[in-house]
């Protein structure tokens, strides 16, 4: 995977939020808002996969006034890229994510389901260097209960399977908030267009064995009928993919290639407490 070097490395911000759209006018402008005024470094990468219910059109109103404003010069810029085709939330993340010049990615959906709010406890085992990789669970901590959706078990059982396949011992695969090194995004290969990046991303990373801890964070769910986009058919792909991606981690003679990154992540532009770090170890020998 290839990435925008336009920018010099030096102005990179701590932060690239790499936002996929589809579809979402109910709820685009609060979430651009809250993201924004989220007190750290950072630069908001939204790619639209060609909506069809105005969010286009408010993206694109958006992008001609962004450029007309002065002020926004004096902050990090909010990109805003558009697909001519419908392809998928894997298509549109790999957009974002060639774009991205921070030093760590975080991935935030366009809906009100996750907090924003939350991105410095994602963050922080990174700077910390306890990880390289941080899922933000909705299923950990005290309040896991409460986020038992209608999704859950499903949730439940493709993330079973994925740490069967993985050898990895975590909560929540198909979680939005994954948080990591954008250095990792260098030679892996991401094809999968839809939902399905969940478990091809959480193999991939698996398997080249970075570092990866979970953090819980605060979970308002959404209905189909207020949005939400994956579906039955997003469920049975991803049982596919899980077994397809998983068993390249179990392949002989692929095994995992020790990744060791040595990186110095500047402190964030606020006072962050330490999480509560969850370490997702190997279950192999």
């Amino acid at each position: 995977m290839t990435h925008n070097a336009d920018h010099p490395k030096s102005d990179a911000p701590l932060l690239s939020v790499v936002m996929p759209v589809y579809n979402e006018i109910a709820t685009i402008h609060e979430i651009i808002l809250r993201v924004l005024a989220v007190d750290i470094d950072k630069e908001l990468i939204i790619v639209d996969d060609c909506s069809t219910d105005g969010t286009r059109e408010y993206l694109k109103s958006l992008a001609i006034s962004e450029a007309a404003e002065p002020a926004a010069c004096q902050r990090r810029p909010l990109r805003i890229f558009f697909q001519d085709i419908n392809c998928g939330k894997g298509a549109a993340l790999r957009k974002g994510f060639e774009q991205a010049i921070g030093q760590i990615v975080v991935i935030q959906d366009a809906d009100l389901e996750l907090n924003p709010q939350e991105y410095g406890k994602l963050v922080a085992p990174i700077q910390l260097n306890a990880a390289d990789i941080v899922y933000g669970s909705r299923f950990l901590g005290k309040n896991s209960r409460d986020s038992a959706t209608p999704n859950y078990w499903a949730n439940k059982l493709l993330t079973t399977a994925s740490n069967i396949f993985t050898g990895l011992n975590l909560t929540d695969v198909w979680t939005c908030y994954k948080t990591f090194r954008r250095e990792i995004l260098e030679g892996l290969e991401l094809r999968e267009n839809r939902f399905a990046f969940e478990p091809e991303f959480t193999a991939k990373v698996a398997r080249r064995a970075w570092r990866i801890c979970e953090v819980p964070v605060s979970y308002s769910y959404r209905s189909q009928k207020q949005g939400k986009k994956i579906s039955w058919r997003d469920g049975f792909r991803g049982i596919a993919c899980t077994v397809y991606y998983g068993l390249l981690c179990l392949l002989p003679g692929l095994s995992r290639e020790r990744v060791v990154p040595q990186l110095a992540i500047a402190s964030v532009s606020q006072n962050i407490q330490e999480p509560q770090i969850v370490p997702v170890g190997s279950q192999r020998s």
